[in-house]
């Protein structure tokens, strides 16, 4: 069963470091399955009042997987790298399987 992990960038405060996490988070990623599905872009809100700025979604093959690379050793120091860039938010999200 897919995961989805959306983040959504809500202000970024340091560009720089928000420039090199970039550059560098993605064969992180990859390296646990991760692939990224959207990077920004323009959004049309059609229900609610979520407004994203910059969201950014990464398919993982599992929950398991997603969780792995978020609570992994190579991410960790680029996690802290983004937290210290500015404000995020992020959910997980495990697809159900059609019945």
């Amino acid at each position: 069963m897919s995961a989805y992990c959306l983040f959504q960038n809500i202000n970024i405060t340091d560009p720089g470091k928000m420039a090199e996490y970039v550059e560098k988070v993605q064969p992180i990623t990859q390296s646990f399955g991760g692939e990224y599905v959207v990077m920004g872009g323009n959004s049309q809100i059609k229900e609610g009042s979520w407004s994203p700025v910059m969201p950014v979604i990464i398919k993982f093959p599992t929950m398991e997987a997603a969780n792995a690379w978020y609570d992994s050793e190579e991410y960790a120091p680029l996690k802290a790298l983004r937290m210290s860039a500015g404000e995020f938010s992020a959910v997980f999200i495990g697809a159900q399987e059609n019945p």
